[in-house]
């Protein structure tokens, strides 16, 4: 494996706790692979046969849904490290839910659910820690599946706005912070309408809320902020 996906595969939470150096013994253990994806490539298609988790090494990926119009909203977004179709690993699945789709030009490595379940024929110590570490990850995704539900309950695009700006002030600790989203990406996580988003940053800016230029984001008014999540 290349040096730079191996440092991807470092930090990921499923090698958590495993040295680098220790992480070629690992992956001979699981029997990896590693594939290559274009932009907009399906990486796989709802109900194509399950055959194992992927890792995203490089790149970004997405669940994706699409209308019978058309119209594509993209669910999640899996950045480098990001596990895809964990849960699945242990509940029997024999196809998957959703389909996803390289964001951008993408390196996944992928791994088989046995792989990971199944001890090892040389019982290494890292099997365990593997196991551990998958629970860790699945874990994290019923949390994360519980804030989509926090904001799909929020009826106004501003609330939405508000409720995602204030988690990135609280992770950042700071008034002031990066978005990492880019509009396009942002609106399709808060399942809106691009430009219907614009137009309420805009508001939110012009009532002296929030400051914005680019992808950097001041929050002048906290209070209001927090206001219009009741909207």
């Amino acid at each position: 494996m290349e040096p730079k996906y191996l440092e991807s595969v470092s930090r990921t939470t499923l090698f958590s706790s495993i040295d680098i150096k220790d992480i070629p013994h690992v992956l001979d253990c699981l029997d990896h692979k590693i594939m290559t994806f274009r932009k907009n490539a399906y990486i796989v298609k709802i109900n194509d046969r399950y055959s194992g988790v992927y890792i995203v090494l490089d790149g970004e990926a997405g669940v994706v849904r699409e209308s019978c119009s058309g119209n594509r909203v993209v669910v999640n977004v899996f950045n480098v490290g990001d596990v895809i179709g964990d849960a699945f690993a242990f509940c029997g699945a024999e196809a998957w839910p959703g389909t996803i789709q390289a964001l951008t030009d993408c390196v996944l490595m992928t791994v088989r659910p046995e792989k990971i379940l199944n001890m090892c024929n040389r019982t290494c110590t890292f099997h365990k820690i593997i196991l551990a570490n998958m629970i860790r990850v699945i874990s994290k995704k019923a949390c994360d599946l519980n804030r989509k539900v926090e904001y799909l309950m929020l009826k106004s695009i501003k609330g939405k706005l508000s409720k995602y700006l204030l988690e990135q002030k609280d992770k950042k600790g700071s008034l002031t912070f990066k978005v990492p989203l880019n509009r396009e990406k942002l609106a399709d996580f808060l399942n809106i309408s691009r430009p219907s988003m614009s137009r309420e940053l805009c508001s939110m800016r012009d009532n002296g809320i929030i400051d914005f230029h680019g992808d950097l984001v001041r929050i002048n008014d906290e209070q209001k902020l927090r206001l219009l999540l009741e909207e």
